[in-house]
């Protein structure tokens, strides 16, 4: 597949989710303007073929209303949907990205190292519901563990890893592993029942990759107005509510007081300040002293 026809799949579900609902007659205009068409109409079946595909791709059925004949996209739930909006994210920067040859000194990106490895067998492991046995390194042992399968529940990338979460069959216990720490990956060939497994509420209170440590709290930051910008932009946390004052926001979350979520805050510095609960202002005054310590 060439990169200029991911391109055309990106341009008409961003160009039909722009509008809601789109006629045909509609869609070919503004096919016409773009950068994709070459002065050349949409034809009837290539229009049917990019459905196809983009249905296959992305998961995104684009819908067709007989008594309006106005095509729309009907959107998954709000999981689903973060996902999609990822991979076309994606789909687009692969795209504009191959055309840059000429200036690819002068841009820098985050690399993602364990998604070149086995990041496509954990997915078909997950899809198909077949453990996975591996040898993992993780950073706080010396030699490694062999050995380890699990039965693969769902996979987070967090800080430019991919992690996978699933009940390790030697304890019965579910455990997160980070893919770059594995080594030697198999698929098992028989499968597992995961339906009583609830991820939503498994993830819902937790920030990054630490789901079952402690209780969950109701946490209160206050920040500047300019650190607030950044927060309404990018949300720590799917429950952030805003409280905004003359000189500052206040912003309310729930979860938990895991490390990940405590090292996010000390990242931030001075710009944000921990308002309740105790717990966690005494965990980031304790981090901080630890800190001054070492100089």
């Amino acid at each position: 597949m060439t990169n200029n026809l991911l391109g055309r799949y990106v341009w008409i579900v961003d160009t039909i989710r722009r509008y809601g609902s789109i006629t045909r007659e509609k869609l070919g205009e503004l096919w016409l303007q773009s950068p994709y068409s070459d002065g050349n109409p949409l034809p009837r079946r290539t229009f049917y073929n990019y459905r196809t595909a983009i249905e296959e791709l992305f998961n995104i059925e684009i819908r067709c209303n007989t008594s309006t004949y106005e095509y729309s996209i009907d959107e998954p739930d709000e999981r689903r949907e973060g996902l999609t909006d990822w991979l076309l994210n994606s789909a687009a920067m692969s795209n504009v990205l191959s055309n840059v040859s000429d200036v690819s000194d002068r841009i820098f990106l985050e690399d993602v190292p364990s998604a070149r490895l086995y990041l496509s067998q954990v997915i078909s492991a997950l899809k198909e519901k077949h453990p996975i046995r591996f040898t993992y390194r993780p950073y706080t042992r010396s030699t490694p563990t062999p050995g380890v399968v699990i039965e693969p529940y769902f996979l987070k990338i967090f800080r430019q890893r991919w992690y996978v979460t699933g009940r390790n069959t030697a304890d019965s216990l579910i455990k997160t592993y980070a893919l770059d720490r594995m080594e030697d990956v198999v698929i098992l060939t028989t499968t597992f029942n995961d339906t009583a497994f609830d991820i939503d509420e498994y993830v819902r209170d937790s920030f990054g990759i630490i789901f079952s440590q402690g209780e969950t709290h109701n946490v209160v930051l206050r920040t500047d107005p300019r650190q607030a910008k950044y927060f309404r932009a990018l949300p720590l946390h799917p429950s952030q509510q805003e409280r905004i004052h003359d000189l500052y926001s206040e912003f309310h979350l729930r979860l938990r007081l895991t490390p990940d979520f405590v090292q996010e805050l000390l990242s931030l510095g001075p710009r944000v300040k921990v308002m309740s609960p105790p717990e966690l202002r005494e965990m980031v005054k304790s981090s901080l002293r630890e800190a001054l310590e070492q100089y």
